[in-house]
């Protein structure tokens, strides 16, 4: 079945860095979009970015302010995150989709927490 595994998130100050991770495994991963959501607390899921099969394109929201690179590794079947210059407001769930919509397989999420 599909399955999808995040990690490396935690507490960072803000200004700080994060290189998120997310395994994939039983389905062809080189096959299809991936993308990264997150979720504040109280809040629905908020879309972050998201990447073509081949990792050659990858789309942002204007809000992010070029701050997040998404990027990815088909031989390794992994999907990465690379957070930068980190605010108080970037804090939440970060989960991995498979493809862009938040209606699909999605993992269990990892927590980012920025504060100082």
């Amino acid at each position: 079945q599909v399955q999808l595994v995040e990690s490396g998130g935690g507490l960072v100050p803000p200004g700080g860095s994060l290189n998120l991770t997310c395994s994939a495994s039983g389905f062809d991963f080189s096959s299809y979009y991936m993308s990264w959501f997150r979720q504040a607390p109280g809040k629905g899921f908020e879309w972050v970015a998201s990447i073509n099969t081949g990792g050659s394109a990858t789309s942002y929201p204007d809000r992010l302010e070029g701050r997040f690179t998404i990027s990815r590794d088909n031989a390794k079947k992994t999907l990465y995150l690379q957070l930068n210059r980190l605010k108080p407001e970037d804090t939440g769930l970060y989960y991995c989709f498979r493809d862009t919509s938040k209606l699909g397989p999605r993992g269990q999420g990892t927590q980012v927490t920025v504060s100082s």
